[in-house]
């Protein structure tokens, strides 16, 4: 593992829709970020285990991995939450794998899909001491929104507004 860590390159790296399949993996994915108090208490990540009816029964929802040698690194989701708006759900990388551009690659592509399904407005929340998480988000744009106490956790909600944006769109 500490070799894959060291030759690690983002453009080695392939992003592909999530299967059910992949359900085990990230459900550990998401177990270790509940061991490093990056969950709440009360977030028992069912949507991983119905991960088609979450994601992909709405053509407007996906989730997606990050494999680097076949191995799954990070995942990241979109869940429609309107006609208008969407919701960047579990962002997560493997701890060996952080602050090496694999989140934000999973940001950037999640960011694009809600701009080709036309959203105006994606939400997220984080962990008020996620301070690298909080980062990349104001360097993509996102606005801070509330804070707010969550059985003694401080959450901060953050917002994209992508309604200014234009999207090129072909014709044939």
């Amino acid at each position: 593992m500490v070799s894959k860590e060291s030759q690690f390159h983002t453009d080695l790296m392939n992003i592909r829709s999530a299967t059910s399949d992949d359900v085990s993996v990230l459900r550990d994915l998401f177990e270790r970020s509940r061991l490093e108090g990056q969950t709440r208490e009360n977030d028992t990540g069912a949507d991983l285990d119905y991960l088609t009816e979450g994601y992909f029964e709405c053509k407007d929802s996906c989730f997606w991995v990050a494999e680097y040698e076949e191995w799954i690194v990070g995942m990241i989701g979109v869940q429609r939450l309107s006609d208008d708006s969407a919701e960047i759900r579990r962002l997560r990388v493997r701890d060996i794998f952080r602050r090496k551009g694999v989140g934000t690659i999973l940001m950037q592509h999640a960011i694009l899909f809600c701009k080709e399904k036309q959203y105006l407005k994606v939400v997220l929340d984080v962990r008020i001491e996620r301070g690298p998480a909080i980062s990349m988000f104001n360097t993509f744009g996102f606005l801070q929104g509330r804070e707010r106490d969550l059985k003694g956790r401080q959450l901060r909600d953050f917002y994209l507004d992508l309604y200014s944006d234009t999207i090129e769109t072909r014709t044939e």
